[in-house]
């Protein structure tokens, strides 16, 4: 039997922790759906910070390890390209967002397309339907992109504010535990 005593220990510590991360994913929340023009540009520039990152880091990588990777220069081209996508992140980032938008909506019609073909496979309607449900969003992404970006932050506000609530209980609950815990090792020493 394992001895819960090492458990009990980390607890006062990592209860601040997801207390914090609780009260962060609502605050989050809260804001994709009361100001979702600021959700939306904040999204845009966390995804153009992180594709002229990574595009700076795959360039270093390529040009220090061209004598190791055999195709190196595809790691070169990867790079240049999330620095270009970075800085029109930044630049337009109206459009970037509008882009983002229409690949969502082709890879849903895409892969609605694949379960269809699935569905009568493998014989299953629900397959099917799920197909069926991503060909709608997608096409409904595309023909209606201004409430598309404004539902996927909806739905982005509605998990954020779902689970920071789920992260704050369970903080609450570790750091009772803990206390509970620590009462107890005090009485039976």
């Amino acid at each position: 039997m394992l001895n819960p005593l090492p458990q009990i220990q980390i607890m006062p510590h990592s209860w601040g922790a997801l207390l914090l991360r609780g009260i962060i994913a609502v605050i989050l929340g809260i804001i994709a759906l009361v100001a979702p023009g600021i959700a939306l540009l904040a999204l845009i520039i966390v995804f153009g910070a992180y594709a002229f990152l990574d595009g700076l880091l795959a360039v270093v990588v390529a040009i220090q390890e061209r004598h190791v990777i055999p195709d190196w220069g595809w790691l070169f081209v990867e790079g240049i390209a999330g620095i270009i996508l970075g800085i029109i992140a930044f630049a337009w980032p109206v459009k970037t967002a509008l882009i983002l938008l229409f690949i969502v909506a082709a890879w849903a019609i895409v892969t609605g397309v694949m379960e269809i073909a699935a569905a009568f496979t493998v014989r299953s309607w629900l397959i099917g339907l799920a197909g069926i449900l991503s060909v709608a969003f997608g096409t409904l992404l595309f023909a209606r992109p201004g409430a598309g970006l404004l539902s996927i932050l909806w739905v982005l506000g509605i998990y954020a504010l779902v689970f920071g609530v789920i992260l704050i209980a369970r903080a609450f609950q570790l750091r009772l535990r803990s206390a509970s815990a620590s009462h107890v090792g005090e009485v039976n020493f």
